[in-house]
């Protein structure tokens, strides 16, 4: 079984939103995945997913409802075979603490048809259609992250 950890600030908007839609991702393509999210900072462990994430999930038919947050933990890097970070500066924050070898990638770096270093921005400060646009980046890169998995 292979292991994927997604990675935001905080683990209450973007890195949660991913790991649910992921999860359903891999399942819907028979992998054997399992999918967790974490922070960089430790400021809202054992909170909830943010409301207008889990909302938005919600209106797209997925459940986000069981998430707590926690912190990255660099101990895992020897349980995950890919780290997958939303924005660069949690790039350089995870890999920063990586080991040698360990893989840590942009998220988007799976979606073929986002730019080069493309990040899913954080939506926290903004609206309700911050996290509609970050779903649909998410939902992009899914397919590609399942098709490297099946690849390796």
């Amino acid at each position: 079984m292979k292991r994927v950890c997604l990675v935001c600030m905080g683990n209450i908007c973007r890195s949660p939103m991913a790991e649910v839609v992921l999860r359903r991702t891999f399942a819907g393509r028979g992998l054997d995945v399992e999918v967790d999210s974490a922070g960089t900072g430790g400021w809202h462990a054992g909170d909830p997913m943010d409301e207008r994430a889990l909302s938005t999930l919600a209106d797209h038919g997925y459940d986000g409802s069981a998430h707590r947050a926690r912190q990255f933990d660099p101990a895992w890097f020897a349980e995950r075979d890919l780290i997958l970070v939303m924005d660069r500066d949690n790039l350089r924050a995870v890999r920063r603490i990586a080991p040698p070898g360990a893989d840590v990638r942009l998220l988007r770096s799976f979606d073929p048809a986002a730019p080069a270093d493309a990040e899913v921005p954080d939506p926290y400060y903004g609206g309700a259609e911050g996290f509609v646009e970050v779903l649909r980046m998410i939902e992009d890169a899914a397919e590609g992250v399942a098709k490297h998995l099946e690849d390796h």
